[in-house]
């Protein structure tokens, strides 16, 4: 594999339209980007969605795509009806039940499966700890550590017994915060044994229960590292994450064009600022002209020395593996399956018995 091909695919890219735009192609045929990521701007029905991921898959003959979704429920839902319109984490936890949450979860899969959709953006390992807080609140499972990391897990393994790749986050816990990482660089300024008691309980409960992919955040947490964005850390990314907490799956940023880090270094730079400190998968959601300065910021870096091929190479056969174990051999698409699953029957009474005991 040439070495820009490589590079490549540490790229999860976004981009207009509901049909695969020109850009989307290129990247995809020519650079061997690993993944794609879906919003609602890419979405207008069912089968629209399956032929899309179908068209994008078929650009990639030699290497599946990674081709996520945020798709938690409640108000982080990006596929329209007649998709099931799934509960968010805090009516889940508040039901307590876990066979309802497992139930849940794989319902969930099963519809992101029918359309081509092989990874998924959830579930948030946040705990909502912060009333202030303006991007978790209800997309938390709850405010103890206890009852996230038991919806959590549930959630993990249905998705991981239906074959969709989950990816928690967003790492090291994004709850006890004031402000949206969209916007600016969230502080949290806990303890070190606050942190490791509370925020990073679900994430190691989750990391020993096989979770394959973890989001970091782009939040300032300051008992690990006074300065850098988590997602850029070395000292949150290869000290702790890696190392102390032994996870050796995929890490993935958070988008690279959110404020939180936008604000301090340009995307190309922190493109490479992110692999040098052991993340694997770069999100990089938007601007065309950004995804293909971050592959050719990347690639300098490699000729400067500022990082080796081999450090590539590493993320890589994450990447790979993780293809490898998912995506290949999973059963065509097939309308048939797609209109008995979507918006089922059963998983609309589903939804309903949760969002009724959710209330109780």
């Amino acid at each position: 594999m040439k070495r820009l091909h490589k590079i490549a695919q540490l790229l999860m890219v976004g981009f207009e339209g509901t049909t695969p735009s020109k850009e989307i192609k290129k990247l995809i045929t020519e650079y061997h980007i690993g993944g794609v990521i879906l919003f609602s701007r890419n979405i207008k029905s069912p089968s629209q969605l399956a032929k899309l991921c179908e068209s994008l898959q078929k650009l990639s003959p030699n290497a599946p795509l990674l081709i996520g979704i945020d798709q938690e429920g409640g108000r982080i839902s990006r596929l329209p009806r007649p998709f099931t319109q799934f509960p968010s984490g805090r009516t889940i936890g508040c039901c307590d039940a876990v066979p309802l949450t497992y139930r849940n979860a794989e319902a969930m899969s099963r519809e992101l499966l029918s359309v081509g959709i092989n990874m998924n953006f959830s579930p948030v390992l946040d705990i909502d700890t912060n009333p202030k807080n303006p991007v978790i609140g209800d997309r938390a499972f709850g405010s103890k550590p206890t009852v996230v990391s038991k919806h959590a897990m549930a959630t993990i393994a249905a998705m991981l017994d239906q074959r969709l790749i989950p990816c928690g986050k967003h790492f090291p816990g994004h709850g006890d915060t004031e402000h949206d990482s969209h916007k600016t660089l969230p502080v949290v300024d806990l303890a070190t044994a606050k942190l490791t008691d509370r925020e990073l309980r679900p994430f190691l409960h989750a990391i020993e229960n096989r979770l394959p992919c973890i989001m970091t955040a782009h939040i300032c947490c300051r008992a690990f590292d006074r300065e850098m964005p988590a997602s850029l850390s070395k000292n949150i990314v290869t000290t702790l994450l890696r190392k102390t907490m032994k996870f050796d799956g995929v890490v993935v940023t958070d988008d690279l064009e959110m404020k939180g880090v936008s604000d301090m270094f340009p995307v190309p730079e922190a493109a490479v600022k992110a692999v040098s400190v052991g993340s694997d998968l770069l999100l990089i959601c938007h601007t065309h002209d950004l995804q293909v300065a971050a592959i050719e910021a990347l690639n300098t870096a490699i000729e400067k020395g500022e990082i080796t091929e081999d450090r590539i190479d590493i993320s890589l056969g994450r990447l790979l593996f993780l293809k490898e174990h998912f995506i290949l051999n999973q059963p065509k698409q097939d309308l048939k399956v797609l209109r008995k699953v979507i918006g089922s029957q059963a998983h609309l009474d589903l939804v309903e018995s949760i969002e009724q005991r959710g209330k109780a």
